[in-house]
């Protein structure tokens, strides 16, 4: 045979195969169709109620904002307000331990000497960074730059020449490598080398446990940035009365917490960052672990707020035309800022320099910041012209002898390990809150947690189809209940329901149609008298988003749904108990199912919400739960698992674990099944 028939009949049977996948694929998916209750494009669903909730919080804000530019005494009080919901969000730091700073090396440079310094912000937690000193002798105007996400973080070409730059010009700079980056990556194996793919997947990884104990890893970065001030500000050739800072991209985030924060900033410049977060999520949905603090919109904080609290100290927003970063919020930021510093009566204090690049902090960039700086800090107006500069090998900057604190420090205390510890000190405190509230009050704080409001509303039942069937009869129901997603729902009633049946309730994680299509199941059941209801949870099912909605590196298939969830102020198990509430609601109102017994089968993340849903209730409802967290702990020790955000409550683990609800109802039937 021929070489050109071996490769058409070769071709032909890779052709024959094509069609066969997509045959069944198209089967598959008619498979799905065939069980679709709600007659619309439905992936997008739970996306539009998060956004349309973002959307009225910051409408809320927008009236306040406009409110209060309207006297002085209002803004006062917006900013403070701002102040006050912003140190909430936070968390608790814990009390500052001695820095142990040590200088592990001192290199002279060209122009300039840098020093590798590594000092702990924690007791055996630590900080590594690089400080440029300028030749000469000081005290002198110093700046603390935070990094972007780069895994070079302060050994990166465009850092080490912002900071020359300025050390050029007679400032001492500290650069610091935050958390996940640099040298201070938490997850390593045994011989100190990363396990992940970079610090966004870190930051959203170690964030879900540090929501659990109620922290976060903005606050993470934010406590290792206050003590790097520390550090800096006690050095006798720093000039500790004229300290700024700047950062870019991840960096320039750090910096607008920073300077919401910490009073002793007197100026600022971050540069790829300042948006507007209300557009963020819109437009590109949330961002990795340290770019956003949970429950910002529920008390109506937008990024340009945290920029307000620093107002009317001098600030200068850097950005690229052509970012990925949204300008058009950018601008939105900076005519905000403009109105709040002309009330305040420095208009002069606030600018925007605009270059028609992109990401990043760029040549003309940095001749801004350090022209700003000088303005600000030095009372010299000077024009700043970047000259060629020189940088250094990485391993230069390097503060540990082997490029990562991990492997450096036998005994370091990671992120990971922190909270877990923090977890476990907690135990004392959820046992006192356990003993020390009846069971009211402590269905009270879960709904508090969960933030779930009021429940009497009406749900209303709309029945697109009937279906009769051998033996059954099947509906497919839309459940609606104001101000919520509305749910659907396949109800399968027997033709000779039995005497002591039971109404099944299925919420499985990958949706109904799974089971639905499981025709001997469906079946056994009717013909065990029972009645059956397979409903999808919002974002579950035929509500789920397509697969390429969420971004792989965060580990998560519904990732900024839990995020923007987190957002609004409302978990998103929360939202599913919800929904469970509401079926159950459902069921109390139909005369076919009001006196039977009722059975929760639930699966995956559906299962937890199916539980607390459980032991919100009066009445005694059996659950069967299976493939699902047993315990938050189970995420704190296993960090580095998918899919946690659907699971994750912040503050949680403050006042009690699953186990500890199962105790405190015994009358409940709570079977795990794996």
């Amino acid at each position: 045979m021929g070489q050109g028939r071996k490769i058409k009949l070769m071709l032909l049977s890779v052709g024959k195969l094509i069609l066969v996948a997509i045959f069944f694929h198209c089967l598959q998916a008619r498979a799905q169709d065939n069980f679709k209750v709600m007659y619309w494009k439905t992936e997008a669903t739970l996306r539009s109620y998060l956004i349309q909730n973002v959307h009225y919080q910051y409408d809320v804000r927008r009236d306040k904002l406009k409110k209060a530019l309207e006297s002085d005494a209002g803004l006062e009080e917006y900013r403070n307000c701002c102040r006050r919901k912003y140190l909430t969000l936070l968390g608790e730091f814990p009390e500052k331990s001695p820095l142990n700073a040590q200088v592990t090396k001192r290199l002279p440079a060209e122009g300039y000497i840098l020093e590798n310094i590594i000092f702990e912000s924690r007791p055996g937690h630590h900080v590594t960074a690089g400080m440029y000193i300028p030749e000469g002798t000081g005290p002198w105007p110093a700046v603390l730059f935070f990094c972007g996400h780069e895994m070079t973080s302060k050994a990166t070409e465009s850092y080490q020449e912002t900071a020359i730059l300025f050390v050029q010009n007679g400032f001492l700079v500290l650069v610091v490598d935050p958390v996940s980056q640099g040298e201070r990556v938490q997850f390593t194996d045994s011989l100190g080398m990363r396990i992940l793919r970079g610090s966004t997947t870190e930051h959203t990884l170690l964030n879900a446990g540090a929501n659990l104990v109620g922290s976060s890893i903005v606050a993470w970065e934010l406590y290792d940035n206050v003590r790097a001030l520390d550090y800096l500000a006690g050095r006798p050739d720093a000039d500790k009365n004229r300290i700024g800072c700047l950062g870019n991209s991840g960096g320039g985030a750090q910096t607008a917490y920073f300077i919401a924060y910490d009073d002793r900033i007197r100026v600022a410049a971050p540069c790829s960052n300042i948006a507007s977060r209300e557009r963020n999520l819109e437009l590109a949905g949330a961002g990795d672990g340290c770019q956003q603090l949970p429950f910002e919109g529920r008390e109506q904080i937008e990024i340009g707020d945290f920029l307000a609290m620093f107002a009317p100290k001098p600030l200068l927003i850097l950005a690229g035309r052509y970012d990925f970063v949204d300008y058009t919020g950018t601008e939105q930021t900076f005519n905000e800022l403009s109105a709040i510093y002309t009330r305040l009566g420095a208009p002069e204090k606030v600018s925007l320099v605009t270059v028609d690049d992109g990401h990043g902090i760029s040549k003309e960039k940095r001749e801004a910041a350090v022209e700003w700086f000088s303005r600000w800090l030095c009372n010299r107006k000077t024009e700043i012209n970047e000259n060629e500069l020189v940088v250094l090998d990485e391993k230069k900057t390097w503060c540990t002898s082997t490029g990562q604190v991990n492997s450096h420090f036998p005994n370091e205390k990671n992120v990971q390990d922190i909270s877990l510890q923090t977890a476990h000190e907690f135990e004392k405190s959820r046992s006192r809150f356990l003993e020390n509230n009846s069971l009211a009050d402590i269905q009270s704080k879960l709904r508090e947690l969960l933030a779930i409001g009021n429940e009497e509303t009406d749900v209303k039942a709309e029945t697109t189809v009937i279906e009769k069937q051998q033996g059954y009869i099947l509906k497919r129901i839309i459940l609606r209940r104001k101000g919520e997603v509305p749910l659907p729902l396949l109800y399968f009633l027997p033709d000779k329901p039995g005497k002591n049946d039971t109404v099944i309730i299925r919420f499985d994680e990958e949706g109904k149609n799974k089971r639905a299509s499981d025709e001997s199941y469906i079946l056994k059941q009717m013909k065990s008298g029972n009645h059956l209801i397979l409903a999808d949870l919002r974002g579950m099912g035929e509500m789920a988003e397509n697969a390429g909605a969420n971004e792989w590196k965060y580990y998560n298939r519904e990732y900024h749904n839990a995020i923007i969830s987190l957002h609004i102020g409302r978990p998103l198990p929360g939202q599913r108990v919800t929904d469970i509430l509401s079926v159950i609601r459902f069921l109390s109102t139909d005369a076919v199912t009001t006196e039977r017994a009722v059975r929760i089968e639930a699966n995956g993340a559906a299962a937890n919400p199916a539980i607390f849903a459980a032991f919100l209730l009066p009445q005694n409802i059996e659950i069967v739960a299976s493939s699902t967290v047993k315990s938050f702990f189970e995420i704190l020790e296993n960090p580095m698992e998918k899919d946690w955000y659907s699971y994750v409550i912040p503050g949680l683990l403050k006042y009690f674990d699953i186990p500890d609800l199962i105790r405190v109802r015994p009358d409940l039937n709570i079977t795990y099944t794996n």
